[in-house]
């Protein structure tokens, strides 16, 4: 407030208060793939385009290379935000997959995700490459997965990876190249029907499994697994996996034992997996690891506003309290067990605030999914004592 003299009546507005917390949007997806007959003029190479939701956006795309398929696949579920990384074909797979790799300087490739949030204003938080993350070649793994790890982590972001769609064993041996929470592996690919051809083709499975989170996410929210949801545009899979819900040693709980999701046939075909490639156990659910991304996320940026203002006992409890409104909030929807935020003392210090600096503490737990249901059955022979009461009573 200004010290001036006035003869008079002013009104001065204080923004002190609460703010409410937004959530950040879970279900954008960003695809990276080639196809070389696309205009490219709306598709440039290397370079984020956003398609929001309009599947004849994708129009300029041609029908070559792969990201066609990618996005027929997701737009199968739902009208996603996709943002396309079109990369140039080599002459040949190794030299596509160099180009879908990248340069982090040139920020080409993969690495072209990360100026999306610059160009397209939108964070993609599901990425796959479909048709660039199966393979193992020379027993190394994937380089265009280890690629997207370092994105994922960056962006906070999930990796929907393609297995090498050949054997179960070989499946889980595509796994163990990986110990990220924040990479998702399916296995096999899925047949589609092509109408050019009049035949049902092999497709990857990624852009698919992308779209199905995204309408999981859309109609239920983020903190919802997608396994044992349906797969929409699909005639069938490459190879059948062995099924039985209450077997064991069935091929689908050892790929899923072993982290790899899978697609079964139970009343159609669905999607049938919760599980990272996650090292440490608490972050082994992709709902779990992906509920806890979006709440980070939405905190951090909900907070702009607070940045370099003065500090004061006002500020530290608009804060603190605007966290608790929302975690409450969470609480309400089911996306969280519980949460609270709180300042503890033994780290703010007078010498921690003198420096600008200022500690909060929160704390939540996303909801596990419920993976293994065992009912206990027992034998009651008291029923016959009641069989004969009700012949004597007749």
């Amino acid at each position: 407030m200004a010290e001036q003299f006035l003869h008079g009546i002013e009104t001065v507005e204080i923004d002190d208060g609460t703010r409410p917390i937004q959530t950040v949007k879970s279900s954008i997806i960003g695809v990276v793939g080639t196809a070389p007959d696309a205009d490219a003029t709306k598709f440039p190479l290397n370079t984020p385009v956003l398609i929001a939701g309009n599947p004849r956006d994708a129009v300029t795309l041609g029908d070559t290379g792969t990201l066609k398929d990618a996005l027929d696949a997701i737009f199968d579920h739902i009208g996603a935000m996709v943002v396309v990384v079109r990369v140039e074909a080599g002459a040949d797979d190794a030299a596509t997959t160099t180009n879908i790799v990248g340069d982090a300087t040139a920020g080409s490739g993969v690495h072209a995700l990360l100026a999306a949030q610059s160009i397209v204003k939108v964070i993609p938080r599901l990425i796959c490459a479909p048709g660039f993350t199966g393979s193992r070649t020379g027993g190394t793994a994937n380089p265009v997965v280890a690629e997207l790890q370092g994105i994922a982590e960056k962006m906070r972001a999930m990796v929907i990876a393609d297995g090498p769609n050949t054997t179960t064993a070989e499946a889980i041996t595509y796994r163990e190249d990986w110990g990220s929470d924040r990479i998702f592996i399916v296995d096999p690919a899925v047949k589609v029907w092509d109408t050019a051809s009049s035949a049902a083709v092999v497709q990857p499975s990624s852009a698919r499994v992308a779209g199905m989170i995204a309408k999981r996410d859309s109609e239920k929210g983020f903190w919802w697994s997608p396994s044992n949801q349906t797969v929409n545009g699909i005639v069938g899979v490459s190879r059948p996996v062995a099924f039985n819900m209450s077997d064991p040693n069935s091929e689908a709980n050892l790929l899923n034992e072993k982290c790899v999701a899978t697609i079964v046939q139970k009343n159609g075909y669905r999607l049938w997996g919760n599980r990272t490639c996650a090292t440490d156990p608490m972050w082994a659910f992709l709902s779990v690891r992906r509920t806890a991304d979006m709440i980070y996320e939405s905190i951090e940026e909900a907070f702009l506003w607070a940045m370099d203002r003065p500090m004061s006992a006002n500020l530290v409890l608009d804060i603190q309290e605007s966290v608790n409104a929302y975690l409450r909030h969470l609480k309400a929807q089911g996306a969280i067990l519980g949460g609270k935020c709180w300042l503890d003392p033994t780290l703010n210090s007078k010498e921690q605030l003198m420096a600008g600096k200022l500690f909060l503490d929160f704390d939540i737990e996303p909801p596990a999914p419920l993976e293994h249901l065992t009912f206990r059955a027992h034998r009651n022979n008291g029923y016959y004592e009641e069989l004969v009461g009700q012949v004597l009573a007749a």
